[in-house]
C-alpha cells in the first residue's frame, strides 16, 4: 500500500485532503485511481488507511476507513550527529538513517571536515537533505519524517546534545568491544540517545576532549575502520537491534 504524509489540519472528521506536489504522484505517476487505498500518516504517529474518494485541480480527496497508533518507531529517539562528509554522501547517509529508525539528523562542520559551506549553500542542502529523509520515511514505512536540523558547529552540537540521555561517541582509540556492550546494553525505552559521527579525517583530540567532558561515551565499533558513511549506519542499525528487542 502507498504511504503519505499529511499535516493533521488536513484531517476532518472522515476525510484527509492530500495537497502539493504528492497530489500528482498518486494520480500521474502511481495512477491511483477513486475507490484504491492508501495509508497516510500525519506526522505525530498516527496511521490512516484511505480510499481515494476523488482528486481536484491540486488536492486529492481521500475518506479515511481506519485509524491507529504506528508502530513503526523505535522505542526511543535517536539523534545522529554526523561531520560533514565528501561529495553526496551525506545524500545515502540520511536516506539510510530515516530507514533505519533514527528520529533527527544534525549535521556537523567538524575542525576537519574537508566540505565547507556558507550560510546560502547549506539552506539549500538542507533543504534537499529533508526532502531526502522524507522520501526513504515514505519507503519504509516511517509513521513520522525525521528532521534535518541546520549545520552546527561542533560546539553548537555539542550543547544541542547536552539534555540527551546517552551520548556515544564512536572513536578508534576508544577502549575494548566488552566496554561498549556493556553501554549499549543499559539503553532503555523512552530514552533520547545521541551519536556522534566524525567527517572522512575523523575527530580533532580536542573534540574528542570536549565531548567527554560532555558526558559523552566514547566506543569501538571493532577492529576495522569503517567510513564516515558506515560507522553512522552501523550505530543505527545496533541501536535498532537493541530497541526492537
Amino acid at each position: 500500500m502507498h504511504h503519505f504524509f499529511t499535516d493533521p489540519q488536513n484531517i476532518y472528521e472522515q476525510k484527509i485532503v492530500i495537497k502539493g506536489s504528492d497530489v500528482n504522484h498518486m494520480k500521474n505517476v502511481l495512477r491511483i485511481k477513486p475507490g484504491e487505498h492508501v495509508q497516510i500518516c500525519d506526522g505525530n504517529g498516527m496511521e490512516y488507511q484511505c480510499s481515494v474518494e476523488h482528486y481536484e485541480a491540486d488536492e486529492a480527496i481521500l475518506n479515511i476507513l481506519n485509524c491507529f497508533q504506528s508502530n513503526s518507531e523505535l522505542s526511543s529517539e535517536i539523534y545522529l550527529f554526523q561531520g560533514l562528509p565528501k561529495g553526496d554522501k551525506m545524500e545515502l547517509i540520511i536516506q539510510k538513517a530515516a530507514e533505519l529508525g533514527v528520529y533527527k539528523v544534525i549535521p556537523v562542520a567538524t575542525k576537519r571536515a574537508v566540505v565547507k559551506l556558507d550560510q546560502k549553500k547549506a539552506v539549500k542542502k538542507v533543504e534537499r537533505w529533508n526532502a531526502i529523509s522524507e522520501s526513504a520515511a515514505k519507503q519504509s514505512g516511517r509513521s513520522i519524517i525525521p528532521v534535518v536540523e541546520h549545520v552546527m558547529n561542533f560546539s553548537e552540537a555539542l550543547q544541542y546534545a547536552k539534555e540527551m540521555d546517552l551520548i556515544l561517541f564512536p572513536y578508534e582509540l576508544a577502549k575494548g568491544m566488552h566496554e561498549t556492550k556493556e553501554i549499549i546494553s543499559t539503553i532503555q525505552p523512552n530514552q533520547k540517545i545521541g551519536v556522534f559521527i566524525g567527517p572522512e579525517g575523523g575527530f580533532e583530540e580536542e573534540e574528542v576532549v570536549q565531548a567527554e567532558k560532555m558526558g559523552a561515551y566514547p566506543i569501538t565499533l571493532g577492529k576495522r575502520i569503517l567510513r564516515t558513511e558506515t560507522a553512522g549506519l552501523t550505530v543505527l542499525a545496533i541501536l535498532m537491534y537493541q530497541l526492537e528487542n
